[in-house]
């Protein structure tokens, strides 16, 4: 026996030794007994996957109170996070860098050994009289070239739970890969808790991602975001991996989209949080593979696309019964689901946004919740917190596509990049080129901050690829990675751009209404074969209106006015000249190593610009270009 299982086998039943033991790995076996000894739980539980194993994890969560099991339908419970830990915390989530290495002033690190001392001594004893929780998980199909097996050490069955609807299961891919060192480690604490269950010290709350060890520390939080290491966090440490390897770890959706004659073109996505990406991969009548993290490898000259995930951890505000019709049969039945920081009344869920009248009192995120209810800032306390979540498994949808979890991926026809852009780019266009996509519509994404992170909402910011927040290499580098990758190319996928969030010009009101993404999709998947014309303009190829009409009655049964068609696609010169400056300006001032085809690209992007402003004016009408 090896020293590492020996240590480990006084805090283990003899099942859960012997579970382990089957696992001949000597580095699993490591960081086990070294995460035990410094967290210093009184028990370990080994998750082998097996029916009775994944039923038991569900069972202590409800039993220990992480999760309530009041909501009336059979397999609904509901999980409560602090008030002060409700969303991503990019504040204190910091990669640990060695002396003498810089990522970018826009990425937020701290010396690493500082940061493991600050870490450990976080997490130092704080298992004390509970059970850790050992979970193996494979990112990505198992048994596949795209796959990345992980392993999680955890004091929270809630977050062990949220693992079983999410992920797939990776116990026997450990058993099956012997002595594999390549895997990513995650321990994680709730730390204190309260006598609700929750973290009691959220300012003490500690992320830090160490990429020399393939290691994340967790502690002082139970948010999933924060918490459930295999979701954004490790994702970090699959870009630095995807970067040294040559292929793309995004941060996409993935979904399958019908054209004429039943044909399915697949598409990735890039949307920051609250930016419409769940909306999109869960489109009536089309299929979804996955809502937020892909993986894509060039396959024989081919992009092909996976989804790391196998659940969806989705925001529940706005989702109700005509718009979200899938995700709302899902959460309306009976079937396994867990909703967190929603409110509870009669052993209903209730959430913003839903189309159905809200309880003026009930259960939520702060105890005891009545209307008019204030925190200690005296803001007044929504029902539901606006990054309230639901998670479940892509299994549960009605659409899954069936080649969720093929070993080869899809071949993607198109990806789409899309944020929150009140003023310049129109709702859909096309890049001239995979160069011009890559920069005008990835690195150039901008967005809004949302409830979705800690911190003040509404602060226009550049979302390069909608990656800003999890990336782990140089921003110039990612910039050259994705140019490098299409070149390499023999059939590239084809670039768009989506903005779901324009207003109107003269009253600031919203031009598209939730349901019209569907048209500029399925405009799309037609570009993708060249089955309808576009026209030319200073950003890209836009829709011609004939086509977009035929399109609005296909597939919505809506009238579609020559009016609506010339407020969306008018090209603004002044609010797009701005936005190439602000996109310029972050990029001289935070990255060092950036491709000059970066510039070259917004050059003549602003050239193109100024010209049909001298022809045209400052808002040109789509016609004009024709």
């Amino acid at each position: 026996m090896n020293p590492y299982l020996e240590a480990l086998q006084t805090k283990m039943s003899p099942k859960d030794f012997e579970k382990l033991a089957a696992i001949d790995n000597l580095n699993i076996h490591e960081f086990i007994a070294k995460t035990s000894d410094l967290c210093c739980p009184e028990k370990i539980f080994i998750c082998s996957d097996a029916p009775e194993d994944i039923a038991h994890v569900r069972k202590q969560a409800i039993a220990c109170g992480e999760e309530h099991a009041t909501l009336t339908l059979q397999g609904h419970t509901v999980h409560f996070d602090g008030e002060k830990d409700q969303g991503r915390d990019r504040q204190n989530t910091k990669y640990l860098v060695p002396k003498g290495v810089f990522l970018s002033k826009a990425l937020n690190q701290i010396d690493r050994q500082e940061g493991l001392a600050e870490g450990r001594k976080a997490l130092m004893g704080l298992m004390a009289g509970r059970t850790m929780i050992v979970r193996f998980i494979s990112l990505g199909p198992r048994d596949s070239v795209f796959t990345i097996l992980g392993v999680q050490c955890t004091d929270s069955w809630y977050v062990a739970h949220s693992e079983d609807l999410l992920y797939r299961t990776g116990y026997d891919q450990f058993v099956k890969a012997g002595q594999k060192s390549d895997f990513l480690k995650v321990i994680h604490s709730s730390g204190k808790l309260t006598e609700e269950m929750v973290s009691a010290e959220p300012d003490k709350k500690r992320i830090y991602i160490d990429h020399m060890d393939n290691t994340i520390y967790s502690v002082n939080t139970q948010y999933a975001g924060n918490s459930v290491g295999f979701k954004k966090l490790a994702f970090r440490l699959a870009i630095r991996k995807a970067s040294s390897e040559g292929w793309l770890a995004e941060h996409m959706l993935l979904m399958g989209v019908y054209g004429p004659n039943k044909r399915k073109t697949y598409f990735a996505g890039a949307f920051p949080s609250a930016c419409g990406k769940t909306s999109t991969a869960m489109l009536p009548g089309e299929t979804i593979l996955g809502d937020d993290i892909a993986y894509i490898h060039n396959i024989n000259d081919t992009a092909r696309a996976v989804n790391v995930e196998s659940g969806i951890f989705g925001i529940i505000q706005d989702v109700n019964e005509k718009d979200d019709a899938l995700i709302w049969k899902v959460l309306t039945t009976a079937g396994e689901v867990i909703f967190s920081n929603i409110l509870v009344k009669d052993g209903k869920p209730y959430w913003l946004g839903m189309g159905k009248e809200i309880p003026k009192e009930g259960l939520n995120y702060t105890g005891q919740w009545f209307e008019g209810k204030k925190d200690e800032a005296g803001i007044e306390v929504t029902a539901a917190h606006k990054n309230a979540r639901y998670a479940v498994s892509l299994a549960a949808l009605g659409n899954v596509d069936p080649e969720l979890n093929n070993p080869n991926g899809v071949e993607l026809g198109g990806i789409m990049y899309g944020g929150r852009d009140a003023k310049a780019y129109v709702p859909v266009q096309q890049s001239y080129s995979w160069e011009h996509g890559i920069v005008a519509y990835g690195a150039s994404l901008e967005t809004e901050t949302t409830f979705a992170t800690i911190g003040k909402e509404g602060v226009p910011e550049i979302n390069m690829m909608s990656i800003q927040d999890f990336i782990s290499i140089p921003l110039g580098k990612n910039v050259h990675n994705n140019l490098e990758f299409g070149r390499k190319l023999k059939k590239q996928p084809i670039i768009f751009g989506v903005n779901y969030f324009l207003r109107g010009i003269d009253d600031g009101k919203y031009l598209n209404s939730p349901r019209d993404k569907h048209v500029w999709v399925k405009w799309m998947e037609r570009r993708v074969h060249k089955e309808v014309d576009a026209i030319k303009t200073p950003t890209g190829f836009i829709p011609k209106y004939e086509d977009l009409k035929t399109l609005f009655k296909e597939v919505l049964n809506k009238d579609y006015t020559k009016e609506d068609y010339i407020k969306q696609f008018t090209i603004r010169i002044p609010e797009n000249l701005a936005k190439i400056e602000r996109v310029s300006n972050f990029y001289q001032e935070n990255v060092t190593d950036l491709p000059l085809e970066m510039f070259g690209q917004l050059y003549l992007q602003r050239e193109r610009l100024l010209e049909a402003q001298a022809k045209h004016g400052d808002y040109i009408s789509p016609e004009k270009f024709q």
